[in-house]
């Protein structure tokens, strides 16, 4: 199993929000669920020019704790070829990606999502969202240029807080 993995996800495994609400316990349960299966069969997706490390690194915890999600980090700071999986994203001279359809730039793709986007859509991988909003929101774009969603919390953002 390989996946992009939005920071929202470990920010909801570690039990904090990354927005004005708190998650569901079902929300923030499927997001340990998964992380904790990715860090055991899976490797985890980054650019090589860390721009996704580089937002990891703002939300969470280099030491590894003590959430899931800060362990998620560690594990990709020991960057343990079998764990982590670093893919060249090329971008154009106008700062867009390169492997980003220009329909889901066209669309106002989150601009800060875009490298997510970019990553999975290249490798043919899905992206993981717990509460980020702007995945479900251009849902359709996304899927009709080949980026997948896979939704912990489920589609629908007004089921993923209390």
């Amino acid at each position: 199993m390989r996946r992009v993995v939005d920071t929202n996800v470990p920010i909801v495994a570690n039990g904090r929000s990354d927005g004005p609400n708190a998650p569901t316990i079902d929300c923030r349960l499927a997001s340990v669920s998964f992380l904790n299966k990715l860090l055991k069969n899976g490797k985890i997706l980054l650019d090589q020019a860390g721009e996704i490390q580089e937002e990891y690194r703002t939300y969470l915890n280099p030491r590894g704790e003590p959430g899931v999600g800060d362990r998620f980090y560690l594990t990709i700071l020991q960057s343990g070829v079998d764990k982590v999986e670093r893919i060249n994203l090329e971008k154009r001279a106008d700062g867009e990606f390169c492997d980003l359809p220009q329909p889901v730039i066209d669309a106002g793709f989150d601009p800060s999502d875009r490298k997510f986007a970019a990553l999975a859509g290249k490798e043919g991988v899905p992206i993981v969202n717990s509460t980020d909003s702007d995945w479900a929101e251009d849902l359709v774009v996304l899927n009709e240029n080949g980026i997948k969603v896979v939704f912990l919390c489920g589609e629908d953002p007004n089921d993923w807080f209390e």
